[in-house]
């Protein structure tokens, strides 16, 4: 064994470090040897060493002891594990406590060193019977900021001002309380008398406290006058201004910077400057600096006949190595100055995130760090209108560094064509049955081969169950690691199960992040890990973005242009093959595409091709998923949805292998058995803010979202069926006690790759937006269901000029079918939402509006908490098949609410192509409701699918000539409900029509009858429940009633015996186009009347609506005097208990909580100044008692750990 240990630990017999044959080794640095530890080598490193290559085996051991402070540096081309040998740095008891790094060393294309079989070049591998345990001192991994941070790290933003020949004297009065600048003046006291009397007047009326900052800018004495002298040493206290003369006679520059009552006086000439540190009133610090000089140069031949040069004077008001960083974990314990941190975007754009060097900081609590240098852009430190957009703060330095020495550019065969740096880093690889395997607390840096499959920064390859199932007693983990600009991936996880990784940070990657390789692996558990900065890879066509994909086509069948949108375009942070694993308060916090993936695989796929032919993922049910966090992603932050292509190109399917494939549907069931009960999967604790496109899209059946937040995404979330006919009948997908925030407070930063800046929000500012400034932002989108949304909030929904913005829409240009059974109920709609929903318009993005799916538009008010008419239905307002007289248009929505019971009829027809669908309704016969199909317009068989009111008669007429056979199935019918149809033929038609029901499990047809005929439509209209026809030979129209005879079971679109359906088979020898309105109507009109009378509107505030989690309630009115500006007024919800604490002498006023429950995690306060209006301030208020001497509350219990138990057993 080669080992590591910190100096003076205390371990039990049992650790290697207590051997006592252990041998001191110092082998200095020998780079062109390869050294072989084998059996009885006990080995202990003191000293840095170089290597060509360390290979530990046999029972060798390898062990390096620092005294404490000695940091030990080991450079070689590789280290491999095999046949008992070990190589430890450090113990989970005992932990490395000194600086060891570890440099992989080597070029892609060196041929003078051979790859090893297996593992390439530049690695740590550990072969079947190796041990690695890396142990480094136990820190902080990463934590949420607790206040917010601006860009600039000021509020109010910094200031650079630079002037040249700004001839007097030059002045800056700086607010001492936010670091505004609020005055900015030259006065030419050379010139004008009177600009030093408005100088005097001006130093004399401000009051005490501001900042005031001035600076020479070339002469500014012949017209100064002695009553200014006097202001600026009376007020300023300088005594400098007493002896300032004319330029050209001051033989030496000077300066002056002086503080009296709080006031700073800062005079300068030629080459000086001069900078005071403040504090705001939030505790920022801050710097103000002046500053003068004389450039030599140039002369000005007429102004300035000597000396050459002219004059610069300027000024700055910035934080600048002052900001700092409060955090919600005590980190000051173990985040050191020079250790370098990243804290996440809280933005549309990943690429916010920022990089900083930790500074020491004596003054700060337990809980800040001071950074260098500024910020560059916003970052959120607040749960904002209710959702928590604190950003994430990583530490990337660890105590023992692994990392891949890089070449100054990109050379070779390493995908020099996309990536101009070198891409060839470091990888460690795990291979099967390795005796153990445990890292904790390192930094992984320069990782991963971008050109080369299977080099990835940590890689657990093939290695079954790594837990006790896998017979270890101490399972396999990954705690504490920082991976971190790696060039493929950051851990990948290939076919092995039971894997904990907890605590992790994977930041600035080439390709999928987190990553589950094959399809089949299980039961491994992420933990409050953290991903952000996800880039786009090559590896994989789902690692590509649109450059990439077109542009690698090696893999694909010859002459094939891949299709970015539909194959690739799919790069994640968290990429899960398989529903069994857990993930549990883990962060998405910055990807391409999206921020967790959740992909479905046929089979096994890649190195474990063939292991498992059926792997059933959409079959299986979901882990533990709780508590996660997703934002800043392109793409969406969750997204359920689609496979892999599991086969290799050809000319049936020129696709690459493993390219996105979209047949997937996932349906949990028990035991992944479709026979079982299904199993619902919980999404519980979800939190989505800033993803470009979409918060969540979920594609599957008995999928339930609750507790979650969605905040200022394109699409809040949206949910996709199994189907026209789901395979998993009774499915249903459902939203409960969540909220939804259209466009919150966090108005974000113009810059860092966002794209689009304009107004929006409630009041109204200026702000970055999703997809563009025109795009219809929708918290809640409806695709298809059946869904259920309940007691669920929404805020903050206003439509501007530019843009449609709702609370619950549809999806755009939508030719998919829709279910009336989407139900909505007990749902809360703020002051702050101006469009509850909306059906579109003509026009950006919407196009037509004509599809199929958007003229079908449809959602069922079940309590009328949407539209305050119970038990209604909305749906487009020129959709009359839905309506009657006593509906209630809402213009603004482009919708129209109705009473009474909806289903539908799917329409399938065959041996017509390009055929349109008109459905007239006798009631309103001349605004039939005009379909296209789903299908392909070229296709000889097509599908229509609309959504009727029952207890109606219709006419059904085509574009072209009628199709020879059609098939009229029940959808969401229930028990008796029915209609009555007219489909348009030939005169001289003949027919052939049958009654089935289809059971879509066994692709089985039952209970087959044949229909007779009855002379008229009055007969037929007296017998409806008998298989009986009429055909009007005068209009062409075949009237038939569909009529269920079956009750539906749930959620369930067919009965309990199946779908009932009707199939008509038609001969006829016409071509004729079959639209038989101008014959059918007057003849078969009918007066419109209401087979359910519409419900009064109900007035009355909703009762038990809305998420219980978010404060809604009344506001009671407090005013609080500041002495120092006008009065401020503070609204509460009254639901909370508060109490007023004394005002202190600096004016500020304290509420803390009282009695009762525990107080929530966020209050809302309403602060308006002067004449403004109120506007709604949310600040998360995180409580370190013990920082004021007070004992923190008794921690109870944390679902979270409970989970993490319950998902791994220990």
């Amino acid at each position: 064994d080669l080992l590591w240990r910190v100096h003076g630990c205390f371990l039990p017999h049992t650790y290697p470090y207590h051997n006592t044959s252990l041998s001191i080794w110092n082998p200095g640095h020998q780079p062109d040897t390869d050294i072989v530890v084998r059996r009885g080598h006990l080995l202990r490193l003191e000293s840095s060493a170089t290597f060509r290559s360390l290979t530990i085996q046999s029972g060798g051991k390898h062990i390096k002891v620092p005294d404490g402070s000695k940091n030990i540096t080991l450079r070689t081309h590789y280290i491999l594990m095999e046949d008992g040998g070990a190589l430890h740095i450090g113990a989970p008891k005992c932990r490395y406590r000194s600086h060891a790094t570890i440099a992989l060393v080597g070029r892609s294309d060196n041929k003078a060193f051979p790859e090893v079989p297996g593992l390439g070049r530049k690695f740590i591998g550990v072969k079947s019977g190796g041990t690695l345990e890396l142990h480094g001192t136990q820190r902080v991994s990463w934590s949420l900021l607790t206040r917010s941070v601006p860009a600039s790290g000021l509020a109010t933003g910094d200031y650079v001002n630079q002037r040249n020949f700004s001839r007097g004297i030059n002045l800056r009065v700086v607010d001492q309380d936010t670091a505004a600048v609020l005055l900015s003046e030259r006065y030419d006291t050379h010139e004008y008398y009177n600009d030093s009397r408005r100088l005097t007047q001006l130093l004399r009326s401000l009051p005490a406290g501001r900042i005031v900052a001035l600076a020479v800018g070339d002469s500014a004495i012949k017209s100064l006058l002695q009553e200014t002298k006097s202001a600026i040493e009376e007020k300023l206290g300088s005594s400098l201004v007493r002896d300032l003369k004319y330029r050209y006679m001051q033989d030496t520059p000077w300066t002056d910077c002086k503080c009296i009552t709080g006031l700073v006086f800062m005079l300068l000439c030629e080459v000086s400057l001069a900078r005071r540190n403040f504090t705001t009133v939030d505790g920022v610090s801050f710097s103000v600096t002046a500053y003068s000089e004389w450039k030599n140069g140039e002369h000005h031949p007429v102004l300035y006949p000597q000396p050459p040069g002219f004059a610069i004077s300027g000024f700055e008001v910035d934080a600048v190595d002052q900001v700092v960083l409060n955090l919600q974990d005590e980190v000051q314990n173990t985040w050191k100055p020079g250790d370098q941190i990243v804290v996440a975007s809280t933005d549309y754009s990943m690429h916010q995130a920022e990089e900083f060097t930790l500074l020491p900081c004596p003054h700060c609590t337990s809980r800040q760090v001071r950074i260098k240098g500024k910020p560059q852009y916003n970052h959120v430190g607040e749960i904002i209108d209710g959702v928590d957009m604190r950003a994430e703060v990583a530490l990337l330095s660890r105590n023992i560094l692994i990392y891949g020495e890089m070449e100054d550019s990109c050379y070779g065969n390493n995908m020099c064509r996309f990536y101009s740096h070198d891409t060839y880093g470091g990888h460690i690889e795990i291979f099967g049955n390795f005796s153990s395997v445990h890292l904790s607390h390192i930094e992984l840096k320069n990782m991963g081969q971008q050109g080369e499959n299977g080099r990835y920064p940590l890689h657990f390859h093939i290695c079954g169950d790594v837990d006790q199932r896998g017979g270890y007693q101490e399972p396999t983990y990954v705690d504490g690691l920082s991976i971190h600009h790696s060039f493929s991936r950051c851990l990948t996880i290939h076919a092995t199960n039971g894997l904990l990784v907890k605590d992790t940070v994977g930041y600035d990657t080439l390709g999928h992040c987190f990553f589950l390789e094959d399809g089949i692996e299980q039961r491994n558990t992420f933990y409050h890990n953290l991903g952000l900065l996800t880039r786009p890879g090559t590896l994989l066509p789902t690692d590509r973005n649109e450059t990439l994909c077109i542009s690698i086509k090696d893999k694909v069948y010859k002459g094939y242009t891949p299709s970015p949108s539909t194959e690739c375009k799919a790069v994640s942070t968290f990429w899960i093959a398989n529903p069994n694993n857990n993930l549990i308060s883990n962060a998405a916090a910055g990807s391409q595409d999206a921020g967790i993936w959740f992909v479905f695989h046929s089979s096994s796929t890649g190195d474990s091709h063939g292991l498992v032919p059926d792997t059933k993922a959409e079959l299986t049910p979901l882990g533990i998923f709780y508590n996660n966090r997703v934002h800043s992603n392109f793409k969406a932050g969750l997204f359920i949805d689609k496979r892999v292509k599991t086969t290799n190109a050809s000319v049936a399917d020129p696709r690459e292998y493993l390219c996105l494939d979209n047949s997937a549907r996932f349906r949990p069931h028990q035991n992944a058995d479709p026979s079982r009960p299904r199993v619902a999967a919980v999404i519980d604790n979800l939190i989505s803010f800033k993803n470009n496109d979409l918060g969540a899209w979920i594609r599957g059946g008995d999928i339930i979202i609750q507790n979650s937040g969605f905040a200022d995404n394109g699409v809040g979330l949206s949910f996709a069926s199994d189907g026209t006919y789901p395979k998993d009948e009774g499915s249903s997908q459902e939203v409960k006690q969540s909220l939804f925030v259209g466009e919150s407070q966090n108005r974000g930063t113009n810059a860092g790759q966002n794209k689009y800046w304009g107004l929006g929000g409630p009041d109204g500012k200026m702000r970055t937006l999703p997809r563009n400034r025109t795009f219809p932002i929708r918290g809640f989108q409806i695709y298809d269901g059946p869904v259920r949304l309940t007691q669920s909030t929404f805020r903050q929904f206003i439509p501007t000029p530019e843009r449609y913005t709702s609370a619950v829409g549809f999806n755009l240009k939508n030719n998919w079918q829709l279910t009336p059974r989407n139900n909505l109920s007990q749902l809360s709609f703020h002051s702050t939402v101006g469009l509850q929903t909306f059906f579109g318009r003509p026009g950006q993005w919407f196009e037509e509006n004509d599809l199929d799916g958007d003229k079908n538009s449809i959602f069922h008010d079940v309590d009328g908490s949407v539209t305050g008419y119970r038990d209604t239905y909305v749906g487009r307002a020129d959709n009359y098949v839905i309506q009657h007289p006593g509906c209630v248009n809402v213009s603004r929505w482009n919708g129209v609410i109705c009473s009474g019971r909806y289903s539908q009829v799917y329409v399938q027809t065959q041996g017509s192509a390009g055929l349109s669908l008109s459905i007239s309704r006798d009631e309103y016969p001349n605004a039939p409701l005009v379909l296209r199909g789903i299908n392909s317009q070229t296709g000889l068989s097509q599908q229509y699918q609309p959504i009727l009111m029952m207890s109606k008669s219709y006419t059904l007429h085509w574009s072209g000539a009628a199709p020879r056979e059609t098939v009229l199935s029940l959808i969401n019918f229930d028990k008796n409900d029915w209609v009555l149809v007219g489909l348009c033929y030939p005169s001289d038609a003949t027919f052939q029509i049958m009654a089935d029901i289809n059971d879509r499990q066994s692709n089985t047809f039952h209970d087959i009858t044949d229909y007779g005929t009855v002379s008229s439509l009055a007969e037929l209209e007296k017998r409806p429940m008998e298989r009986k026809y009429f055909f009007d030979q005068e209009t062409g129209l075949l009237w038939l009633y569909l009529l269920a005879r079956n009750g539906r079971d749930g959620h369930s679109y067919c009965s309990v015996k199946g779908c009932e359906r009707v199939k008509v088979i038609v001969t006829t020898s016409s071509k004729q186009t079959c639209n038989c309105t101008a014959k059918a109507y007057p003849k078969y009109s009918k007066t419109p009347s209401a087979v359910v009378p519409m419900p009064t509107l109900y007035k009355q505030p909703c009762q038990d609506c809305g998420a219980k989690q978010v404060c809604n309630a009344a506001f009671r009115m407090m005013s609080i005097h500041d002495a120092r500006r006008k009065p401020r007024l503070l609204t509460f919800p009254l639901s909370l208990t508060l109490l007023p604490l004394p005002l202190t002498t600096e004016s500020l006023a304290f509420w803390g909580f009282r009695g009762g429950s525990s107080p929530p995690s966020w209050v809302s306060v309403r602060v308006g100044k002067g004449g403004d209006v109120l506007g709604l301030q949310e600040r998360y208020l995180p409580l370190g008692l013990e920082a004021y001497g007070c004992k923190p509350p008794v921690a109870g219990n944390r679902k979270d750990l409970e989970l993490l138990k319950k998902a791994t057993g220990r």
